[in-house]
């Protein structure tokens, strides 16, 4: 539902906020007054192309803000979502534009900058706008095939259809990706043995290089390392001349001597055993690892040449040497995933064919449901559509097969509305038709027998009684206030008889200075849409049968 929308700066309007109600909402005024500026700032809310006149002169900027709210519009909370732009759940959507007098412009989702595409791709989710044929959704041949799906088609059947076809897009992805794969995989698998045994006859094992690196530094130093043992070995036990150990004994010996000791004593004397006891033993590991230990040259440049090997070929891999264990579980992963892409893909072929003959049976289901839809949608708008003015004219719903031998997921056809509105002329697409007011009329027929079965979005109908007498615009003005029950509508209307079945009234004046226009819009109290309906009747010399008449027409709706 559109709930508000604020204009400041547009064209000959200054500042101009107005709030909408659910239902048929009717905009009337003097010719020239302004209706259409008002159209006009919806549809540039809406994405529609903008230029620097129409900013309002003087000023440096046109501002458009449209408010709705979608908790009824499941497709645009999901594009919303989608886009990430639902920054609530309120369920309000606002589209702003802004338009600078050198003609430039920028457009806004719920506060976030949009481009004009997505403005437009959204806004065609919100709104119609009959006569304007940038937001004709009936003007698409898509949006024909979902009237045509939601009238006629099982409801379980077209997701059966939708969900099959998703299964088999997502296997022929996988199976183009294999294919183009497989093209590359005699070449690729060649390497791949190549690079792994090449790696293999190296029998890198799983920590070496950091095993290696360790004993070669150890190796690389064993002469510092041996001196620095009989160093150590020196002042601990084997200097003749003074050592830890001789100085331990003697210092032992003579706490042993101190009479009458106490607890504290008793305690030193303690600690002076334990510590002759890990320096022996400390000795005793220094003196075997001083047997054991030997420098090595040869193992050192066996060592050396063999790091050397496995440090160039993880530079040839660009990786690091400790990642040579991984690399080589990894290229075994790739070659036997290679190896078994063969049986891969004659599986996926095999479900591609499935999934094909699922989609047919599928799919013809959906066809006859669609072929015996297609004529009764046909004949209920024809009808409605000879209550409108147009006794000539018919609506037929052409259904053609697709060409693709791919599935598709709208099924195994298009749809398409064509119009004759003479008789003995053959049907055309709807945008071939020349009249706006008939183009507008048989859209009206289409949304009013559709509407039980689809969400309609908000209907915007401009003059669509342009060209007909009174009795018929009765019945133009009866259908929309029907319409409005079930979806919001807003018409434009020069045709008292219109006017009359709105459930909410605006009414459009324009006012002239001397140097200036400003167009203004007020929404009418029951009186007052008695007077208009009145103008509308009889112009502006109202009488007293013209006020009862337009009393009786308000009322009668």
């Amino acid at each position: 539902m559109l709930a508000e929308l604020i204009i400041r700066n547009f064209a000959t309007v200054d500042a101009l906020q107005i709030e909408f109600k659910p239902g048929m909402s009717v905009i009337t005024g003097e010719t020239g007054a302004g209706k259409s500026v008002i159209l006009g700032a919806l549809s540039l809310s809406l994405g529609d192309r903008a230029d620097k006149g129409t900013v309002r002169a003087g000023a440096k900027k046109a501002e458009l803000s449209a408010e709705f709210n979608i908790e009824a519009i499941p497709a645009a909370q999901g594009w919303l979502h989608a886009h990430d732009l639902d920054h609530d759940e309120s369920h309000t959507c606002i589209l702003r534009r802004v338009i600078t007098n050198d003609g430039r412009s920028k457009g806004y989702i719920n506060g976030s900058p949009v481009t004009m595409t997505s403005l437009k791709s959204l806004g065609e989710m919100l709104i119609d706008i009959h006569s304007q044929h940038e937001h004709q959704s009936l003007l698409h041949k898509a949006t024909h095939l979902r009237m045509l799906d939601d009238f006629s088609v099982d409801k379980d059947l077209s997701a059966k259809l939708h969900s099959i076809w998703k299964q088999w897009q997502q296997n022929n992805q996988q199976m183009v990706q294999l294919k183009s794969a497989s093209e590359e995989s005699s070449a690729q698998t060649q390497l791949l043995s190549y690079q792994l045994t090449e790696l293999e006859e190296m029998e890198i094992g799983e920590n070496e290089v950091e095993e290696l690196d360790a004993e070669f530094k150890a190796l690389n130093s064993a002469d510092s390392i041996i001196s620095t043992i009989q160093t150590v070995l020196n002042l601990c036990s084997e200097n003749d001349d003074h050592n830890a150990s001789s100085s331990l004994a003697t210092s032992l010996s003579a706490m042993r001597e101190v009479p009458a000791q106490d607890e504290k004593v008793k305690s030193i004397t303690a600690l002076l055993e334990n510590a002759d006891i890990q320096l022996s033993e400390a000795v005793a590991e220094l003196r075997s690892f001083n047997d054991e230990f030997r420098a090595d040259p040869q193992r050192l440049e066996t060592i050396n040449n063999r790091l050397s090997d496995l440090y160039s070929v993880a530079r040839k891999h660009k990786i690091n040497a400790k990642q040579l264990p991984a690399l080589v579980a990894d290229l075994q992963e790739q070659l036997t995933r290679f190896e078994n892409s063969d049986a891969e893909l004659d599986q996926l072929k095999a479900n591609d064919e499935l999934l094909r003959e699922q989609y047919q049976q599928i799919g013809k289901k959906v066809s006859a449901n669609r072929k015996k839809g297609a004529k009764k949608l046909a004949d209920e708008v024809n009808k409605q559509i000879a209550t409108l003015g147009m006794p000539n004219a018919a609506l037929a719903v052409s259904l053609i097969a697709t060409d693709s031998e791919k599935p598709s997921q709208h099924g195994l056809e298009s749809a398409e509305f064509l119009v004759s509105t003479n008789p003995g002329q053959s049907p055309q697409a709807l945008n071939k038709i020349a009249s706006g007011g008939e183009l507008s009329r048989i859209s009206l027929a289409i949304q009013v027998i559709t509407a039980q079965t689809t969400h309609t979005p908000i209907l915007v109908f401009d003059e669509v009684d342009v060209g007909i007498g009174g009795g018929v615009a009765k019945v133009v003005g009866e259908l929309l206030r029907e319409l409005g029950k079930k979806t919001q509508i807003f018409c434009v209307t020069h045709q008292a008889q219109v006017a009359s079945q709105g459930h909410n009234h605006f009414y459009v004046s324009k006012s002239t200075g001397s140097d200036s226009t400003q167009t203004s819009i007020v929404e009418l109290g029951k009186k007052e849409i008695i007077r208009e309906v009145a103008r509308m009747l009889g112009g502006d010399d109202f009488t007293d049968e013209s006020l009862a008449h337009a009393q009786q027409m308000v009322a009668s709706s």
